[in-house]
């Protein structure tokens, strides 16, 4: 039987259709499914402009999850430079949209370095601007990027190459070159964020060319406490964009500028996204395409507790306006509650305080108030310590030998080692008398500066250093909103500062006058250090960071002590014992009888001027098992006993909480 001739040739057509149908559906396949999104794209890139999404900012919470932080969506103007056809549409579009946002009080800024009136003239930070210098190169201003140019003279050239209309002042020219400059520099601009919705429905029935409404986020405080804490957000600083440029940041991204804002920016920012979006001919837009989704930002858990926060400011306000309601004399003060055996900072109170929600109305005010609101006491306010730092003394002494739990100094009023100077105890100065044969633990509840005169000269001003160095004193906290390192007495430091330094400046020393100066966040750090038996931790707000849906976790704070002040049984039971003993029978005794648990304290006072002193006092409870330590600090409050109630009632407020309070968690929690 002949084999059909045809047969071969159909398979080898078949063959051939099958090969480029596979090959179609390959290259189909390759199109649609594997480079789709990315074919699409490209595709809308001739009439599509390339948008930055920010990322929505973490919240920040308070120990027990309490929203302390969060963000308010809003509407966002953005002018894209590539949308106008030529200058005359430009101008004509940024002079009706400014004036919209005239009308209904909207604000917008520029980052053009030159005075906003006449007499023209550049910003401090114009000749370090490397966007600026780009600018003037890209127009032949300067080759170099320099300033050849007066400030004036750039005006006039730009708005002489822009067409700026000549019927505008000078000063509504200069609005309008100033977007220009944002729009030539970056090509898209946020022109304004916080935008209502009356002004959204005017720019879409006007339909402006280059303008897009976006969505974005405002920050929303939901307390008016802790604002020293929270602190705040700005635009990026013309002298940090460097900084954030090498981290990705964009132009107009909002970055913490203070407080825990600025501290976990890494942690609260999250990563941008982009679309694309695609406008007809005559600029209207007719589509979006996201090209990377934005990522917001993490969730921070503070140490703090927001309710006891509250109770510590309100009673720290309460004091310090007694007193200037009784004398007339106006005074700050700050007060810090640490927990001990973990360096966990509970509360952080300065006063005068604001409150963040409304900073921006009342910014020029605080700005002008004496009072000093927006300065934070309890971390940047540098202190005298007074007898607070004679449990330090205390340690020291025993600790390097020069007395024991049971040594005796026979104390005299006038201390007359040196020829000159001749100290004199408190006592003395109020009767002549004097505090008899005493120990330490006696020494410290009396608080005599004889018996501590005489430990600081046979130890030296080397031994006490290096007790108090340990205990963190004169030295940064590592507190991660920062704060100053305050002074600690020595030769040392007297010749950095050119200063004296005598014998007599060891003995004052020793009662913790000299040259000492003290955060109230050391003196409460100090304080726990002292509860604990030697423990020093590094002082801290982050408590744990959470992924924005609270899904994973993505860092607990763990950390082991700093260093480990050794001190002895024998040490510890005779500095707590005296500590103990002002509570029980010493001059704040009666303050005390309020407390709800047992505490130990000692006082400070520290002399500002001829007739008034700082009040300082430093406490910790319970006195068995420690688990707070706090230190009040009020600026001229006439002496440490003066804050015994509002320490007392800061020891109450934490102790009559309500222990069974759950930890306040959103939706998709991490379970702990």
């Amino acid at each position: 039987m002949n084999q059909n001739p045809l047969k071969p040739k159909l398979a080898a057509v078949a063959v051939f259709f099958s090969l480029f149908l596979l090959l179609f559906f390959i290259t189909l396949y390759n199109a649609q499914i594997v480079h789709g999104s990315e074919y699409q794209a490209q595709s809308r890139i001739s009439n599509a402009t390339t948008q930055e999404v920010a990322a929505a900012r973490g919240v920040i919470t308070d120990r027990n999850g309490k929203l302390l932080v969060g963000n308010r969506l809003t509407y966002t103007l953005t002018l894209s430079g590539n949308a106008f056809s030529d200058d005359a549409q430009a101008n004509d579009t940024i002079i009706r949209l400014l004036q919209l946002c005239r009308e209904n009080d909207i604000t917008w800024q520029d980052s053009l370095p030159v005075s906003q009136t006449v007499p023209f003239s550049y910003l401090s930070n114009a000749l370090d601007n490397d966007t600026f210098s780009d600018f003037l190169k890209a127009k032949k201003y300067s080759p170099s990027g320099k300033l050849t140019l007066t400030a004036a003279r750039l005006m006039e050239r730009l708005r002489t190459d822009w067409g700026i209309p000549s019927t505008l002042s000078d000063e509504e020219a200069r609005q309008i070159i100033g977007i220009r400059y944002e729009l030539a520099a970056h090509s898209t601009y946020l022109l304004a964020g916080d935008v209502p919705v009356a002004l959204i429905s005017q720019i879409v029935d006007a339909q402006f060319t280059g303008v897009t409404v976006g969505t974005s986020t405002v920050r929303t405080y939901y307390t008016p406490y802790a604002a020293h804490v929270l602190g705040r957000i700005s635009r990026i600083y013309a002298e940090n964009w460097d900084k954030y440029k090498e981290l990705g940041y964009s132009m107009n991204a909002l970055v913490g500028s203070s407080g825990v804002e600025a501290a976990f920016e890494s942690y609260l920012h999250g990563t941008d996204g982009t679309r694309l979006i695609t406008t007809d001919e005559n600029g209207r837009i007719t589509g979006e395409l996201y090209t990377k989704p934005p990522q917001p930002g993490h969730t921070v858990s503070l140490s703090l507790d927001i309710d006891f926060q509250q109770d510590v400011e309100e009673t720290l306000g309460r004091t310090i306006e007694s007193m200037i309601d009784e004398d007339g004399i106006q005074r700050g003060g700050a007060a810090a509650v640490v927990k001990v055996g973990t360096g966990e900072v509970l509360a952080l109170a300065s006063y005068p305080t604001y409150d963040l929600a409304n900073f921006d109305r009342i910014y020029n005010d605080l700005l002008e108030d004496p009072r000093l609101p927006m300065f934070n006491r309890a971390t940047d306010g540098t202190y005298a310590p007074g007898s607070t730092f004679k449990p330090c003394t205390a340690v020291a002494a025993l600790e390097s030998g020069i007395i024991t739990p049971s040594s005796t100094i026979r104390t005299k009023g006038i201390y007359t080692y040196y020829p000159y100077p001749q100290p004199t105890c408190w006592i003395y100065g109020q009767s002549g008398r004097n505090h008899g044969s005493i120990n330490v633990s006696q020494a410290l509840t009396v608080s005599c500066n004889y018996f501590f005169f005489e430990v600081g000269r046979l130890m030296g001003i080397d031994t006490l250093d290096d007790y108090a160095t340990q205990f963190g004193l004169g030295q940064h906290t590592g507190i991660e909103i920062g704060d100053s390192s305050g002074a600690l007495a020595s030769p040392a430091y007297a010749e950095s500062h050119e200063l004296d330094w005598t014998d007599g400046q060891t003995l004052t020393a020793a009662i913790g006058q000299s040259y000492n100066l003290f955060t109230p966040l050391q003196l409460a750090n100090y304080t726990a250090t002292l509860a604990s038996g030697g423990e020093h931790y590094q002082a801290h707000l982050l408590k744990d960071v959470k992924t924005y849906d609270n899904a994973e976790m993505v860092y607990v704070w763990d950390e082991e002590p700093l260093n480990v002040v050794e001190m002895s049984a024998s040490t510890q039971q005779a500095v707590r014992v005296g500590m103990r003993n002002l509570v029980l029978h010493g001059n704040i005794s009666s303050l005390f009888t309020r407390c709800i648990v047992p505490a130990a304290a000692k006082t400070g006072t520290a002399q500002v001027g001829t007739e008034i002193n700082n009040g300082i006092l430093v406490a910790y409870a319970p006195y068995d098992n420690p688990e707070i330590a706090v230190a009040v600090v009020i600026e001229k409050g006439g002496g440490g006993y003066y804050l015994g109630n509002t320490v007392v009632d800061i020891i109450n407020a934490y102790f009559s909480r309500d222990d069974s309070t759950a930890e306040i968690v959103g939706e998709n929690a991490l379970l702990k």
